[in-house]
């Protein structure tokens, strides 16, 4: 089970959201899941991916001490570097995450992670579908698969769609609901970009899972809905 599953979208959305992760099992494949993490985070850098989870926190994570003169002087550090999240896998280390925004570059970093054979589980999180196509290219046969089954209850007391699949990028339910609908009236009054949107959400987002490219294209289509275009 992944809280990754949750996402709000649609068989013919745009092929921008791909999360992979790796997990480890105490006392069957641990021993050395630190440096096996690493491993798999440095193939997974080779590929650009938009966000990372060390297993001690996000890419896109709040500053802690943030001064006004780091604010409006220096202005805001929005991510981590790559090198401080290598540094940051500690014992056990073997849960990592990265999140993909195009299917050529998860399916080559599959091809080269199979090579790899890492013995971690390896999960892939998408349309069920799409992973299925992907199989006679990169040789890689999904084990189990595990399904969303929607929300159940009244309809009629959820926000509407563009907010859903905002927030739902973060599996653990910690952007609310009011927040996207903040970032997207602050975006349609040109408080801020669609880009520095996404980013403040994706800093809420506490297992990495949150996808900003994806979240800018809602918040540009919500503008438009908006606009009558």
């Amino acid at each position: 089970m992944t809280n990754t599953l949750h996402r709000f979208q649609k068989p013919d959305d745009p092929k921008d959201d791909y999360i992979v992760f790796t997990l480890t099992t105490s006392g069957v494949n641990d021993i050395g899941a630190t440096e096996k993490g690493r491993e798999f985070l440095r193939a997974a850098l080779k590929y650009n991916p938009i966000n990372i989870h060390s297993g001690n926190g996000p890419m896109y994570r709040p500053e802690k001490e943030l001064t006004p003169f780091k604010l409006y002087v220096r202005g805001r550090r929005e991510t981590v570097s790559p090198e401080q999240m290598l540094r940051e896998i500690k014992p056990p280390g073997g849960s990592v995450l990265v999140v993909f925004d195009n299917k050529h570059a998860l399916e080559e970093f599959l091809k080269e992670i199979k090579k790899m054979d890492l013995g971690l589980s390896v999960n892939v999180s998408s349309l069920v579908d799409d992973v299925r196509e992907m199989i006679p290219r990169t040789g890689v046969v999904p084990h189990s698969i595990n399904y969303a089954l929607g929300f159940r209850g009244s309809p009629y007391r959820l926000p509407d769609r563009n907010v859903l699949e905002l927030t739902t990028l973060c599996g653990h339910g910690l952007i609310s609901n009011n927040f996207a609908r903040k970032m997207i009236n602050m975006v349609k009054e040109k408080r801020v970009t669609l880009k520095k949107a996404a980013g403040y959400m994706s800093k809420f987002c506490a297992c990495g899972a949150f996808n900003t490219t994806r979240a800018v294209r809602i918040l540009r289509r919500s503008i438009d809905h908006q606009d009558g275009r």
